[in-house]
């Protein structure tokens, strides 16, 4: 699957292991690589959906059309499914692009910082 990323700050932490360790500590950033690198390595979000401690869930209300995956908890990996033609979000076999949008703990809010 080919990721994007909203900007060049979460995309280094997302590439780069020593620097999402240095910015989240060690235990989330190996996670947040890991979590990557299974996006990378899917060939559709349908692939994501059966990695169990993924937890692959649609977001809802001022988030809805984004995804987001667990990190450590009450952290998440939020994307945005980039879709083609008559896609819908939904459509999970069908995203083969997603863009990185940030690691976030939104829980209690529903607004982006």
């Amino acid at each position: 699957m080919e990721v994007r990323f909203k900007n060049n700050k979460i995309k280094k932490q997302c590439e780069d292991p020593r620097r999402a360790q240095k910015d989240y500590g060690l235990r989330m950033g190996v996670l947040l690589t890991q979590r990557v690198g299974e996006l990378i390595a899917a060939t559709s979000l349908l692939d994501i959906k059966y990695i169990l401690s993924a937890r692959l869930h649609e977001l809802e209300g001022t988030r809805a059309n984004e995804y987001s995956v667990d990190l450590v908890h009450p952290y998440r990996l939020v994307f945005t499914p980039i879709t083609e033609g008559d896609v819908k979000v939904n459509e999970l076999q069908s995203i083969h692009i997603v863009r990185i949008e940030e690691v976030t703990d939104y829980h209690g809010k529903q607004k982006r910082r």
